[in-house]
């Protein structure tokens, strides 16, 4: 068996996974409406506090040395080393990092500016952004890299069931990071895909996406002593891409229904929830509740997260599976915020309002630029 062990999220809701969890549980949303520095209008977004980084991340190290990215990573990061106790520099250890654009904010960095003269430019490069974690943490592996759009964060997962599951680790550390940045404000912006309010995924009155920031990180073991916060295993994991086009997801679902089918999902009844992607965009809901019907899936209660954070990009399959794994721990059923009147064709049961029930296993979801799709199924031991 491959096991979820010790995780963290950092978000504007908190600086670990348990202020996250009851954060949410208590309906606390973490995006809202600023103007940031780079724009020119307000929009809706979760942007995670600079002075209070900067306040958790100075005992670690030189916060002038470090960007943004580097400095949530490696907060996020020790965070579950010190809860795991693994070793690093261990052979049989390897981090996964997954993220889209990574120190992006590089880009926009004056060379006079006070505390970035000394930030590398080279560090844009993602090879380089994983190369000071790993030169920070002493890992023995140069760290894989994984940016494939969206679902960035979930096939890293996958990807670490994988390599587990071959026998090349015991134990791989998945991190999911992004922040917001001019880059990605404007190129959203550049879709007509921004809301200038909260998000409502899946909702006749959804107007678009929020963007956050927010780094998480889970530890995937074949250690069963490790599997003690969750008792839960990665049963299986599918992608698939429909290159349907480079921005726009299929009309008929068939690359995430694809990726649902090849998932080893022998009894539907036993699944309490889907954690779909759910981006409360018109396109990609709709293609995600065709997705799902198709797949036999209507009965299964679903939920989007973004109401909550945003769109954190490469981050979000990493925190959305952890927060779904605190769902199944606390066999506790979150509601998708924003969600009222349906709002797509597909036939599928929204989570309105934190319920308890009972179940066994979850579903989480993602879908991408580029026709990109995965899935995976988490199920208790």
């Amino acid at each position: 068996m491959i096991f979820t062990s010790y995780t963290n999220i950092i978000s504007p809701l908190g600086f670990s996974t348990s202020e996250n969890y009851q954060a949410v549980l208590d309906s606390k949303v973490g995006v809202k409406k600023i103007i940031l520095p780079f724009a020119t209008e307000a929009f809706c977004v979760g942007k995670i506090e600079d002075e209070q980084l900067s306040q958790r991340f100075a005992p670690l190290g030189n916060i002038d040395f470090y960007t943004k990215l580097e400095q949530l990573s490696i907060l996020s990061i020790q965070d579950v080393i010190d809860q795991s106790g693994i070793d690093t520099s261990d052979e049989r250890t390897l981090l996964i990092y997954s993220t889209t654009k990574g120190n992006i904010d590089i880009l926009s960095f004056d060379s006079a500016q006070d505390g970035k003269k000394r930030i590398d430019p080279k560090r844009v490069y993602l090879s380089e952004l994983t190369k000071q974690i790993q030169l920070y943490f002493k890992f023995a592996h140069t760290p894989v890299v994984l940016s494939n759009a969206c679902i960035s964060g979930i096939l890293a997962i996958i990807m670490a069931q994988r390599f587990i599951e071959q026998g090349i680790y015991d134990n791989v550390l998945v991190s999911g990071g992004d922040i917001l940045s001019e880059f990605t404000i404007s190129g959203f912006k550049s879709f007509n895909a921004l809301s200038s309010e909260p998000s409502k995924p899946f909702d006749a009155n959804r107007v678009g996406i929020n963007l956050g920031e927010a780094v998480s990180t889970i530890l995937i073991t074949n250690k069963k002593e490790l599997a003690i916060p969750y008792n839960t295993q990665v049963v299986s994991g599918a992608s698939a891409n429909d290159a349907n086009h480079i921005s726009g997801p299929s009309r008929t679902g068939d690359g995430l229904f694809q990726s649902l089918q090849n998932l080893q999902l022998k009894n539907k009844d036993e699944v309490g929830f889907i954690s779909a992607h759910g981006t409360a965009t018109p396109f990609n809901d709709e293609m995600e509740s065709i997705a799902f019907e198709r797949a036999g899936l209507t009965k299964i209660p679903v939920n989007s997260l973004k109401g909550y954070y945003g769109h954190t990009l490469g981050a979000a399959g990493v925190l959305e599976t952890v927060l779904s794994l605190e769902s199944l721990k606390n066999q506790q059923l979150i509601k998708s915020e924003g969600y009222e009147t349906k709002g797509v064709s597909g036939n599928i049961t929204m989570i309105e309002k934190h319920q308890s029930k009972s179940f066994l296993s979850f579903i989480k979801t993602a879908s991408g630029f580029g026709g990109c799709n995965a899935a995976a199924l988490f199920r208790k031991i």
